[in-house]
Formats: structure tokens, sequence, C-alpha cells
């Protein structure tokens, strides 16, 4: 086989491609839908007026101020006021409302006379970013009450602002979030469910393209001739694939980092490239899950639940370090692991090539993969039936 027979096997490819709606919706549809719903579903960046209810014991003009005091801040919003906690307890458990705030009985005598008053809040953990960012703001509004018990408590006892502020603050912090300073949730979360999607899309055509050539029994007209290679005959099938979700891929870039001016701090040609062996490396994946599962349902089946298993296991939503050391060391058999870490080396923290490197060879050794498999592979293709 030469290179002629690739480039004719290419075109073959082409033709398939443009004759199946399934390859359409895998490459196109599923990438760039999956890219306005997420991103339009999370414009606002993080979540905010995440709705709460106030359980007011107290009832004085001081518990009024800081339920005020609460709904003025972004992450939410105060849609009730009840008269005992049974009643915001049943509303959190219907769902209507993420936390409750609790300002108890006898609040404001006790902070004058300096007894240490309890403010209790609560949140629904089983929604963890709607709870996280109420309980963020019912901590932040308690710490401001606290200081505004202590500045009066001063004032009434002769000090001036400026000696209470150091009792109360005695260290002033100043934070400076880095790669992402405005903490946005889009940015946080967008980078990588998007290439995450992405991968598993092109696994999935991967295999379904190859598979679909045994279910149809089209593999001789694949091949064309008795001699073929096995390795030259994907180099052509994949050839066109490889370039239609490198186009997609750059799209997608686009719309991240011009359209939507996600941070970007490193240099595009590092990020190309490391789209290009993303893509040749999910590739390879799903020749070697073809050649383990010859068939379209397991091979598919195998895919949808490694690539779900990735968006766990990659670092972004859990720190990887944080993990078993077995878990730490099975997640670096998926692709998105080490694109994740050249992301945030490369686009968040503007680093050098040098210091990423070692990930691009990690990508581009996946490229060994479909070696394992293809003796398998390449028996199916001449002598399996098909099985459902």
């Amino acid at each position: 086989m030469n290179v002629s027979d690739i480039f004719r096997i290419a075109g073959r490819e082409v033709r398939r491609l443009f004759s199946g709606k399934i390859y359409w919706f895998c490459i196109f549809f599923v990438p760039l839908f999956s890219c306005i719903f997420f991103l339009s579903l999370m414009q606002e960046g993080l979540p905010s007026n995440i709705p709460i209810a106030i359980v007011d014991e107290d009832k004085t003009s001081t518990s009024r101020a800081l339920i005020r005091q609460l709904d003025l801040l972004e992450g939410v919003e105060v849609i009730e006021v009840y008269e005992n906690f049974n009643q915001a307890q049943t509303a959190m458990q219907k769902g209507n409302i993420y936390g409750v705030y609790l300002i108890p009985r006898h609040f404001t005598k006790k902070t004058v006379s300096g007894k240490q008053p309890v403010l209790s809040f609560y949140t629904n953990n089983s929604y963890m970013m709607a709870g996280s960012i109420a309980m963020r703001d019912m901590k932040t509004a308690s710490v401001l009450a606290a200081a505004s018990a202590v500045l009066q408590t001063g004032r009434a006892k002769g000090y001036n602002d400026q000696q209470i502020t150091a009792s109360i603050q005695p260290i002033v912090i100043e934070s400076h979030p880095i790669g992402n300073p405005g903490l946005n949730y889009s940015v946080y979360l967008n980078n990588l469910i998007l290439p995450g999607i992405f991968a598993l899309m092109i696994m999935c055509v991967t295999i379904y393209s190859i598979s679909i050539e045994i279910k149809e029994k089209t593999e001789k007209e694949w091949f064309s001739t008795e001699n073929f290679s096995i390795t030259f005959s994907l180099v052509g099938k994949l050839l066109p694939q490889t370039i239609l979700f490198f186009i997609v891929g750059l799209l997608l870039y686009v719309i991240l980092y011009i359209l939507m001016q996600f941070p970007f701090h490193g240099n595009i040609g590092c990020m190309i490239l490391v789209l290009f062996l993303f893509i040749l490396a999910s590739q390879a994946m799903g020749v070697f899950m073809t050649g383990c599962f010859p068939t379209l349902r397991l091979g598919l089946s195998f895919a949808c639940l490694f690539g779900m298993i990735a968006f766990s296991i990659s670092g972004f939503s859990y720190p990887v370090n944080a993990m078993y050391p077995p878990i730490q060391a099975i997640s670096n058999i998926f692709p998105l692991r080490h694109y994740f870490l050249i992301y945030v080396d490369q686009a968040l923290n503007g680093r050098t090539f040098f210091y990423s490197w070692p990930q691009y060879l990690s990508l581009a050794s996946f490229l060994v993969l479909p070696a394992f498999t293809l003796r398998n592979l390449k028996w199916s293709l001449k002598y399996a039936s098909y099985q459902a």
C-alpha cells in the first residue's frame, strides 16, 4: 500500500462523511451546541441571587438591618422571612430555598451586653454550588455583623475607629486570584467540559466509522487490495475526520478566547499544538477501544464510560493530588487530564513550553496504543461476523 492508496481511502471516507447524518451530528452539532448551551447557561459567571430565607426571632431594628445587609450581597437573595424555623425547614426540603439564616431571640440584647449571641445558618448542600454560595454569603454577613457589634461597643467605651479596626482585623489580608481573577464559574468549567465532550465525540466517531465497516461488511471496499496495511488504512480513514475535528476545535478556541474573552496568557501556537495532539490521542483511544471490542455496541459503551469517568478523574472538579495514589496513577490514562494540565500552564499561567513538555509527550504517547490491538482489529475486519 502506498500514499495514493491512503488518499483513495481518504476520498472514500469523505464521501461517507458527507452522506452520513450521524457524522455531521457528532462532529459539528454536538460540540457547537454544547458550546452555545453551556456558555449561555453560565453567561453570568458565578451564579448569583441564590434564594434563601430568614428566621427572625429577634424582631428588632438591629436584626432588620442585618437582613438588609445580607440581601445586599450579590450571591444570595432573601425571598422570605419566616416566623419560626419549622416553616423555613419545610421550604428548604421542598427545594424553594437553598439556605436558612436564623437570628436568635434576644440577639440585640446579647450583642449590646457582650454575651456573644450565636447566629446559625443552614444550607442545602445537595446542590453543591448553590449551597456553597449561600454558605459563603451568610458567613460573610455574620462576620460583618460581629464587626459592627464590636465597632458600636468600642465607640461606647470611647475608642476611636482606628483603634477599633485594629482590634477587629489586626492583619489585613489581600487576595489576588491568578488565572481566573474574576472567579468566573464559566471559565472554570467550560474550558474543560467542552474539551471533554469534544474528546468523547472524537472517540465515538472513530469507533463508529470502523465498526460500521464490520457491521455492513464493507471492509473489502475499504481496503480494495489483498495486501492491505491496517495502519495505512486507518490513517486514510481517520485523516478527513482529523481535519474536520481540528477545524471545529479551532472554532471552539475562537469562541472561548476571542468572542468570550476567557483568560489567555500563553502562546497560541502551543495551544494549537495541544489541540492537534488531543485530537490524535482521542482517535488513538477510539482505535484501541475498537480493537478491544470490535462491535459497535460494546465499543461505543466503552467510549462513553471512559469519557464520563474522565470528567471526574482529570482534576478540575477534585484535585488529583488529594486522591488515593492508585487513582492518581490511573488519571494519567485519560487524555483530558494532560490537556487540563497544559491548559493551566499555557492559557492560565502563561508558562513557556519548557514547563509543559512532559504533558505534550504524554499526549503523543497515546498514539502507541492502537499497536496493541491492531492484530485483533485486522482479524475482526477480515474474518469476524458482526454481532449486535
